[in-house]
């Protein structure tokens, strides 16, 4: 599945359900400017939102303009598009004080659109943000821009070709911040390739993501690495590799007390395909309980989680 969990959740971990992990499509920064990233905590917007706010106290003017479209971005991953869209209009006038200002403006009311499920608009803020990012010589803006834009064109050759550029021009790059989304594309490539029926193609990318995120240290996103090589695995028919990936991450959320229902799925769908129906049943029956707790996959595949029970009930 895609990496901002919500601009484009089946990209980072599993092509239906949308995981989030993502937290790939992250805001990435120049060096000049405020400290955006260090701001932000992902899955908790509400609490990014108070810190942006606290900084509006001591940033510039400029610094102010490019923490007001943090703070609309926070209110779209709420889902609380009016309000974004409200605040970046307020911005509006003043968003060419810089090129900055105004290719984080363009990033911002593209991804208020895009979450929302309107590509169209969306896609040609990001064109726009990547031309004048481009123009202005701001790497790392310029890469979330092919990046989002790919996003926009997700499970298609065109999303190849826009992460492909996004990740080329990361690589050249002399700003370690272009470099952050490196992983995230790589990823978004993959799910590319594996949506279009290419998972030979696909398995190297998502390597290299998992090579990408360990070499970064980050433990959250090695994990959806795994999992994401694991099931390219399983489409590949490499069942007992799979299974076995499937169940060391399964010890490891044992290990740390937590769960994912999405790894359930796995383990049992490779059971079921190496013809070990009994084990692979109790498998479904813990991914249809955890599964069925996330609002968004109940409304978006019904099918697949009353496939879940039927499967994880009793003979």
């Amino acid at each position: 599945m895609m990496i901002d969990p919500f601009q484009g959740p089946r990209r980072i971990r599993r092509a239906a359900a949308g995981l989030a992990l993502w937290l790939c499509g992250a805001m990435v920064v120049e060096a000049a400017a405020v400290d955006i990233e260090s701001l932000w905590d992902y899955a908790d917007p509400a609490a990014s939102e108070q810190r942006f706010r606290d900084a509006l106290a001591t940033a510039s003017a400029e610094q102010q303009l490019e923490l007001q479209t943090q703070i609309a971005r926070t209110l779209s991953l709420r889902r609380r598009f009016d309000e974004a869209h409200r605040l970046l209009d307020t911005l509006q006038p003043r968003a060419a004080t810089t090129p900055a200002v105004q290719v984080r403006f363009w990033l911002e009311r593209g991804r208020s659109f895009n979450s929302a499920g309107q590509r169209e608009p969306a896609r040609a803020l990001f064109e726009q943000a990547f031309a004048q990012a481009q123009a202005a010589r701001l790497d790392a803006l310029a890469v979330d821009a092919a990046h989002m834009v790919a996003i926009t064109h997700a499970g298609s050759p065109a999303a190849l070709d826009w992460n492909r550029r996004g990740i080329e021009l990361a690589r050249a790059s002399s700003d370690p911040q272009a470099r952050r989304l490196v992983p995230a594309m790589l990823n978004n490539s993959a799910w590319d390739l594996h949506e279009l029926g290419r998972p030979a193609e696909a398995l190297p990318l998502f390597e290299q993501a998992l090579a990408e995120w360990t070499a970064r240290g980050k433990a959250q996103q090695i994990m959806v690495a795994e999992w994401s090589v694991a099931r390219c695995l399983r489409s590949l028919g490499r069942h007992p590799e799979a299974l076995a990936r499937q169940q060391a991450l399964l010890a490891a959320h044992q290990l740390a007390g937590s769960s994912d229902g999405y790894v359930n799925e796995e383990i049992a769908e490779n059971l079921l395909a190496l013809g070990r129906a009994d084990e692979a049943r109790p498998q479904f029956a813990m991914a249809a309980r955890l599964l069925g707790q996330d609002e968004g996959l109940a409304q978006a595949e019904p099918q697949r989680l009353a496939r879940l029970r039927r499967l994880g009930g009793p003979d």
